[in-house]
């Protein structure tokens, strides 16, 4: 979701977070990785915008993202 409201592509936020692309199609699929992939994803993200929200930050109650100003 974080990826799509940037307009990213797979390659350009691999690249960002200096991972394979394969990685984040793993990422995205909901599969297991290494707690510091996750962090280089997470990062590379914030980074370019993206302020993740807690669970009870949104209006439906879950976890969310939104795009910083």
């Amino acid at each position: 979701m974080a990826r799509t409201a940037l307009g990213l592509g797979v390659r350009e936020l691999a690249e960002l977070a200096k991972v394979s692309p394969d990685t984040v199609a793993r990422f995205e699929r909901g599969e297991s990785l290494r707690e510091r992939t996750v962090e280089d994803l997470s990062r590379a993200l914030q980074e370019a915008g993206v302020i993740f929200l807690a669970a009870g930050e949104t209006a439906e109650g879950g976890p969310g993202v939104r795009l910083g100003k």
